[in-house]
């Protein structure tokens, strides 16, 4: 303080240092000065009243201006031994300042790690908790190093489309080659693993349940061939196998949500088994978890989501689909075989044309079919009196993911008030929210796009790649917002828009279910 009557005070005892304290302002008479001079070096030897036992803050950085002056100076001159000297005055009060600090920290350290682990946990703990994040494919050093791990080798398309950097673009038509080359080295995959992998990227297997359900019986066969090491734990030396098998699965395309689920699944079983089982009994109930997965989870679920959706089907109906989804063909064979009567519109679109392979098999079973494309699908939506579409999953915040296609023909049936009904079995169900198809999706062959079928004539984008400015995409998927889906249709239950809540633990969903009719 640098009132008077509180440094007087201050100064009655003797043994107290005061030359912290703010020096008088100049107002103060000049008599007080030299009172409290005398006050203060009373006991002390005589000394000039200029030697004081701290500098002030002025004088200290006076000494400090004139020290860089003499070090600039010894620079200049090349005397070194001046220069080191000065170095050696300026970082004695610095290292004192230094000592003090660490001795607080040191009294006070106990009582803040108490409180640190207490509040949170250690680094290693937090990032375990973390989910890891999706390989982003603009990143060109994490890019380097997954090429430098990975099995399939891929080049890179020539115009790739900017806005999906993220996602792998590659030229299709290359990978299979290779790999068919390397089918019968044994230590590179197992075998039925490596085929499945030939399956997906050849395209000879797709759809969300048929993907998961060959990938799992791969996986079965894998785990009935293994054999642990001896120096190894048989639970982290079989998750290790299953994610290497994994990521070979990823290199030949991208996992569907599904199969992520279904994974999680595998891994959780494995992370469980008790310590006392021996191997083959280890391989024993993996093997009967993997068959109960896809009995209960895919099996009995369509079955059940047939039962509920077939009470929707009135007769004189018109129903309409999009594509071609395992789960909505089986709702319109047991509509006809319990004696419905009914027409399905079938709707289209390029570059898969997976509806003409549903159109085949319901006109075979004797059900009235009509097949148009998805740029006509206003005009035949009057007619229709239910749309049934499939999915490829359902986000935690409602939102369909499936084929891309489905949320324009969602969208034009609501405006024409129609009802969709979505068809998704359980266990493609996700806690992820996303709200557009930007951040995630799959990209396909661009070169599918520009080809015309049955007429190369009409095919005026053969050499496409080879003009820098033209950019094709081929999308996937889609994201249809939950104010166009009238009802979701899943194994446990029908559920309204806005009639149910969902709440993601553990990948398992709980949905409070309520009474809902069309």
């Amino acid at each position: 303080s640098s009132r008077p009557d509180a440094v007087s005070d201050l100064d009655d005892d003797d043994d107290i240092d005061v030359s912290w304290a703010r020096p008088p302002p100049p107002a103060f008479p000049e008599p007080n000065k030299r009172h409290l001079t005398e006050r203060k070096n009373e006991h002390a030897p005589p000394t000039p009243v200029s030697q004081k036992p701290k500098l002030s803050k002025a004088e200290r950085r006076a000494i400090q201006e004139s020290q860089r002056a003499a070090k600039a100076a010894a620079k200049e001159a090349g005397l070194k031994s001046t220069a080191m000297a000065s170095d050696a005055n300026t970082k004695q009060p610095k290292t004192a300042k230094i000592s003090l600090k660490k001795d607080v920290n040191q009294v006070n350290s106990p009582v803040a790690s108490d409180k640190k682990t207490g509040e949170r946990p250690p680094d290693k703990d937090r990032k375990k908790d973390a989910p890891q994040p999706r390989m982003q494919f603009d990143d060109t050093h994490r890019v380097v190093k997954a090429k430098k791990r990975s099995v399939v080798r891929q080049s890179e398309a020539q115009n790739r489309v900017e806005l999906f950097r993220h996602l792998p673009q590659y030229a299709h038509g290359t990978q299979l080659p290779d790999l068919e080359s390397k089918f019968f080295q044994p230590d590179l995959m197992h075998p039925s693993v490596y085929k499945v992998g030939l399956q997906y990227l050849s395209g000879d297997i797709s759809g969300g349940n048929a993907r998961c359900i060959a990938m799992l019986l791969a996986f079965r066969e894998a785990i009935n061939d293994y054999s642990m090491p001896s120096e190894k734990i048989l639970n982290r030396d079989l998750t290790a196998k299953i994610s290497s098998y994994v990521s070979f699965l990823i290199e030949c395309r991208p996992l569907s949500i599904s199969m992520g689920n279904a994974i999680r699944f595998l891994k959780n079983r494995i992370t469980k088994l008790p310590l006392a089982f021996s191997e083959s009994e280890a391989k024993v109930s993996l093997q009967s978890d993997i068959d109960r997965f896809i009995n209960e989870k895919i099996i009995v679920a369509d079955k059940v989501i047939v039962s509920h959706a077939v009470t929707k089907i009135r007769d004189g109906d018109v129903l309409l689909t999009f594509g071609s989804a395992s789960v909505v063909e089986m709702i319109f064979d047991n509509a006809h075989e319990l004696g419905k009567k009914f027409r399905v519109v079938v709707v289209d679109s390029r570059p898969n044309h997976e509806g003409q392979g549903l159109l085949r098999r319901l006109v075979a079973k004797g059900i009235s079919c009509t097949y148009t494309h998805i740029n006509a699908v206003s005009y035949i939506m009057h007619e229709v009196t239910r749309v049934f579409l499939g999915a490829s999953s359902v986000l935690s915040n409602g939102t369909v993911y499936s084929r891309v296609g489905t949320a324009l023909v969602a969208m034009v049936a609501h405006a024409f008030g129609v009802p969709v009904l979505v068809c998704c079995e359980a266990y493609k169900f996700h806690e992820r929210v996303q709200l557009d198809s930007i951040c995630f999706n799959e990209l396909g062959d661009p070169d599918a796009i520009s080809r015309v079928p049955r007429d190369e004539s009409l095919s005026n984008l053969k050499n496409w790649a080879e003009n820098e400015n033209l950019h094709l995409l081929n999308l996937k998927y889609d994201i249809t917002p939950s104010d166009y889906v009238s009802m979701l249709i899943t194994d446990y239950g029908m559920l309204q828009r806005n009639s149910f809540r969902q709440r993601s633990t553990s990948c398992h969903l709980v949905m409070i279910l309520f009474p809902c009719s069309l």
